[in-house]
C-alpha cells in the first residue's frame, strides 16, 4: 500500500476536481492514459476508414469491430482475476506493450500497401484483448494510490479526459488528417502516442501493489466469489442488465452505421464524422466535470439510471436529419448524461465494493454490460440492408428509457441509495 495517504489534502472546493494531482504516481497514471485515450479515439476512426477505403461495405466494419469486441469480452474476467492477483502496474505496462505493436504493425501494411480487412481485424482483436486487461486494472488501482475521499475526483478526471481525447480531440484529429493524407498516417500517429503512454507507465514507481489477500485461493473460486457478490447485490445485478441492454440497442448502431450516415449525407463525410463524435466527447467531459466537482448526490442511483435512461433519446435525430446542428446537439446531450453517469458508477464501484473484490467485480462489470456488444456489432451491419436506419436508432432511444424504469423498480434502487449514502 502506497505511504501517500499520509499527506493531508484539504478540500479543494470547486476545485476538488483537482486534487488527485496533489501524487506524483496518479500525475504519471493520468498522463500516460490520457495519451492511451487520444489513441484509441484516433483509431476509431482510422480504423473505420481504413476499412471504407478498402472495401466501402458495413458488413465488412461489422466484422472488424466485432473482433475487437469478441476478444474484449472474451479475456475480460480472466483481467479481473489477473488483477486481483498480479501488481495493476505491471499489467497496465503489459497491455501498453501490446497496444504499441497491434497498432504500429497495421501503420506499417497500410505504409506498404499491403493492408487487408484481415489484418485489421487481427489487430482490432488484440487491442480489445489489451483493453480486457486494462480496465480492471486501472478500477483496482486507483484506490491502493489515492484515498478514499478522492476517487469521485480521481474518476471525474478520467470523465473528462476519455470523452474530451476518445470522442472529441482523438476522432476531430483523425478525421482532418485522414481527410488530408491517407488512414495509414493516422495509424502511425496512433502508434506514437501508445508508445508515449508506454513511456509515462514506465516512469511509476515499482510500489504500487495490489493489496496482499489472505489466502491464494484458486482462480474458479475467485471467479465464483464475484459472481456470487454480484447476484446478491441488486443495485449492482440490475444496473449490469441494463448495461448489457443497452450495449445491444445502442453501440452497434453509433460505432458501425454512424460512418456510414456521415459519409452519405455530408460531402466531407470523414471530418463530420470526426466532429460528429467530437461534440459526444465535449458533452460527457461537461457532464463528468458538473458530477465529479460536487458531493455526490444524495440519490445516487436514481440520478445515475436517469442519466443513462433518458439520455439516450436522442438518438432518434439519427435517423431523420440531415442536419449536421441538429446531429451535434443530439450527440452532446447523449455525451453530458453518459459521462455523469459514469463518474457515479466508477465511484460506487470503488466506494461499495470491498477493494480485495474490486479486480473481479470491475471485469464482472465489463463482461456483463459488454456482452453483446460483438453482438450489436455483429448483426447491426447486415440489419441495416433489411430495416430502414429510422427504425434502428428510434429502438435505440426508446428502449433505454424502458429498462432503466425496470431496473430501479426491481432493484429496489430509490430505496437502497437511502439506506447507503455515499457523502
Amino acid at each position: 500500500m502506497s505511504t501517500q495517504f499520509e499527506i493531508p489534502v484539504r478540500d479543494a472546493g470547486r476545485w476538488r476536481v483537482l486534487a488527485p494531482f496533489r501524487f506524483r504516481e496518479y500525475r504519471l497514471l493520468i498522463a500516460a492514459v490520457t495519451l492511451s485515450i487520444f489513441a484509441d479515439g484516433m483509431f476509431a476512426v482510422v480504423l473505420a476508414l481504413q476499412v471504407i477505403e478498402l472495401n466501402n461495405d458495413p458488413v465488412s466494419l461489422s466484422l472488424v469491430t466485432t473482433c475487437f469486441g469478441a476478444a474484449l469480452v472474451a479475456f475480460v474476467l480472466v483481467g479481473g482475476i489477473t488483477a486481483d492477483r498480479f501488481p495493476q502496474r505491471a499489467i497496465i505496462i503489459a497491455v501498453q506493450t501490446v497496444n504499441v505493436f497491434a497498432s504500429s504493425a497495421i501503420a506499417a501494411l497500410g505504409m506498404l500497401g499491403a493492408l487487408q480487412i484481415w489484418h485489421l481485424a487481427v489487430g482490432a482483436a488484440a487491442l480489445g484483448a489489451a483493453a480486457a486487461f486494462f480496465f480492471p486494472a486501472y478500477s483496482a488501482i486507483l484506490p491502493r494510490i489515492l484515498p478514499p475521499e478522492q476517487l469521485l475526483a480521481a474518476n471525474g478526471v478520467e470523465g473528462v479526459v476519455r470523452p474530451v481525447f476518445q470522442r472529441a480531440v482523438g476522432p476531430a484529429v483523425a478525421g482532418v488528417v485522414i481527410g488530408a493524407t491517407f488512414p495509414a498516417l493516422g495509424a502511425t500517429v496512433v502508434a506514437v502516442l501508445f508508445a508515449l503512454g508506454l513511456t509515462m507507465l514506465l516512469a511509476t514507481r515499482r510500489t504500487l501493489k495490489p493489496a496482499e489477500p489472505e489466502h491464494r485461493s484458486h482462480v474458479l473460486r475467485d471467479l465464483r466469489d464475484g459472481f456470487a457478490f454480484v447476484a446478491r447485490t441488486p443495485w449492482l445485478l440490475w444496473t449490469l442488465l441494463f448495461a448489457s441492454m443497452f450495449v445491444l440497442v445502442v453501440l452497434g448502431p453509433i460505432e458501425v452505421l454512424l460512418p456510414f450516415i456521415a459519409k452519405d449525407r455530408f460531402a466531407d463525410g470523414a471530418r463530420m464524422y470526426g466532429f460528429i463524435l467530437a461534440f459526444f466527447g465535449l458533452g460527457s467531459a461537461v457532464g463528468a466535470l458538473a458530477v465529479s466537482s460536487r458531493r455526490m448526490p444524495r440519490r445516487y442511483l436514481t440520478v445515475m439510471m436517469a442519466m443513462w435512461g433518458l439520455g439516450a433519446a436522442p438518438l432518434a435525430v439519427f435517423g431523420f436529419t440531415s442536419s449536421f446542428a441538429l446531429m451535434a446537439v443530439a450527440t452532446f446531450v447523449i455525451g453530458v448524461t453518459d459521462g455523469a453517469g459514469m463518474v457515479i458508477w466508477g465511484t460506487l464501484l470503488q466506494r461499495r465494493v470491498p477493494t480485495s473484490m474490486l479486480g473481479r467485480v470491475s471485469s464482472l462489470d465489463f463482461f456483463v454490460s459488454l456482452a453483446f456488444m460483438p453482438v450489436s456489432f455483429a448483426i447491426v451491419g447486415p440489419l441495416s440492408k433489411v430495416v430502414s436506419m429510422q427504425t434502428i436508432f428510434l429502438v435505440a432511444a426508446i428502449a433505454p428509457v424502458i429498462v432503466a424504469a425496470l431496473a430501479m423498480w426491481a432493484a429496489g434502487m430509490r430505496r437502497d441509495e437511502i439506506a447507503n449514502p455515499l457523502d
